[in-house]
């Protein structure tokens, strides 16, 4: 692949999986309007390990705590740690559920630039409208369990490109009243699983392709997605921290009606 083609998918995966415009409906939309062929298996699974290595190094300290929440359940006792591992499990279970209901009997029925338009529009829309409406009263240690699985069920909408899976997360929090950067955090920390599901599904079927040699083009996609992806969290959860998600609606909102233009007008 020419470098400059591998250099904009790697980026635009890393750039968008953690926003909530949808990084599926963009990597569907590139290769669409760049008039390429598609990346191929090599380039989804090096952009799903750049992008989960940039999460877990965002989310170190929550992972830690997690990891020693484990540790104390083992030994009989619960802490916050614990809640949250348990919370982030609950949550995983409905998109790893789906997500193979999906994959066994409807494929890639979804993956077309009307599905898209109308889940970019759709869904940004849904997203300003619970920015607005919810109310900013709960923090991430006020989570409950059945806010978990709320969240869980509204990630496995994620499946249908354009959704985005944390654009689709968030807003179900925001619905539930959590602040906005608790809101991402959250879908920060279920995008840790969801992400290495969906790579090992992609590395396994890789292997099976028996086309597993490691390239340049693996590596500088990896690279890439996790420097971008690194740099998309670190200015979202500042922006989220003073002000809302309204630029991503207007993205979304944009983005949608244009799409929707070359559907139907163009």
């Amino acid at each position: 692949m020419p470098l400059l083609h591998l250099a904009i998918l790697a980026l635009v995966q890393g750039i968008t999986e953690f926003l909530p415009i949808s990084s599926s409906g963009h990597l569907v939309l590139v290769p669409y309007v760049m008039n390429w062929t598609d990346q191929g298996l090599m380039l989804d699974v090096a952009v799903h390990v750049g992008t989960l290595l940039a999460v877990m190094l965002y989310a170190w300290r929550e992972i830690w705590m997690m990891l020693g929440g484990l540790w104390r359940l083992l030994r009989g006792r619960i802490d916050q740690g614990t809640r949250l591992m348990l919370q982030v499990i609950l949550g995983s279970i409905p998109v790893v559920a789906a997500g193979y209901a999906v994959q066994k009997y409807a494929g890639g029925m979804f993956r077309s630039v009307e599905v898209i338009a109308w889940t970019t529009l759709g869904f940004g829309i849904l997203l300003g409208l619970a920015d607005r409406a919810g109310m900013t009263v709960r923090r991430l240690e006020h989570m409950g369990y059945g806010s978990a699985l709320a969240i869980g069920l509204a990630q496995a909408l994620a499946l249908i490109p354009g959704t985005s899976r944390s654009g689709i997360t968030m807003t179900m929090a925001r619905f539930l009243g959590f602040e906005r950067a608790d809101a991402a955090r959250f879908s920060l920390l279920l995008a840790i699983p969801a992400i290495a599901g969906a790579g090992t599904l992609s590395g396994i079927e890789l292997w099976q392709s028996g086309n597993v040699q490691l390239t340049r083009d693996a590596f500088t996609a990896a690279g890439l997605a996790f420097a971008s992806a690194l740099v998309a969290i670190v200015l979202m959860m500042a922006w989220l921290r003073r002000a809302g998600f309204m630029p991503f609606v207007i993205y979304r909102i944009l983005l949608g009606g244009v799409l929707l233009y070359l559907v139907y007008a163009a």
